[in-house]
């Protein structure tokens, strides 16, 4: 009998909070029954891409069987830096609204040098080791929708355009997301 894959959530720099669509998800998920974790969080503040992607590794490893990652935002970026160094086999990965970390960010967010000081540039551009989908705003404020086709493109993802959702946080009105409940689904079945 197969193994029902564990979802991985690995939230953006600003880590969960109760009203943001992955916390929803990851409750939803464990009152069904899913098998999923979160990677801890890691404070705001702290910019240090290597330990994000430690503690995205040590999740990942402390799972058994399959996994599927669910990203957002800067959680995105440290997943793509994550698959240039893990050997963790990854059956699928949802990538919501990667942000345009090499291009000067709102107020607000880490300016470029914040970003290449902690060790965020350049943004891999490397095909990733697994089947992964990026869903894309078109009117993200972090990222600019032609950017963010490039990026998928580079890792070899399939691109979802999710229409005008903004940041696809709070912020923009969400709380609950039953579209990426979907793509997740789309990604818990494929073998």
């Amino acid at each position: 009998m197969r193994m029902s894959p564990t979802v991985l959530i690995v939230p953006g720099l600003r880590d969960a909070v109760a009203t943001h669509w992955q916390t929803l998800l990851h409750d939803e998920l464990a009152a069904a029954g899913r098998p999923v974790h979160s990677v801890p969080p890691m404070g705001r503040e702290d910019l240090d891409c290597g330990a994000r992607v430690c503690a995205i590794e040590r999740a990942a490893q402390a799972i058994p069987g399959p996994i599927v990652v669910v990203a957002h935002s800067g959680g995105c970026i440290m997943v793509a830096h994550w698959a240039l160094q893990t050997d963790r086999p990854v059956q699928a990965a949802l990538l919501a609204t990667p942000p345009d970390f090499e291009s000067p960010l709102p107020a607000g967010y880490p300016t470029l040098g914040a970003l290449r000081a902690g060790g965020w540039l350049p943004v891999p551009q490397q095909r990733l080791p697994f089947p992964s989908l990026v869903a894309a705003s078109s009117d993200d404020p972090l990222a600019r929708p032609g950017r963010v086709a490039d990026l998928a493109a580079a890792w070899g993802s399939r691109l979802v355009d999710l229409g005008p959702v903004g940041h696809l946080n709070p912020a923009s009105g969400f709380g609950p997301w039953p579209r990426g409940r979907q793509l997740l689904d789309e990604l818990l079945e494929q073998p």
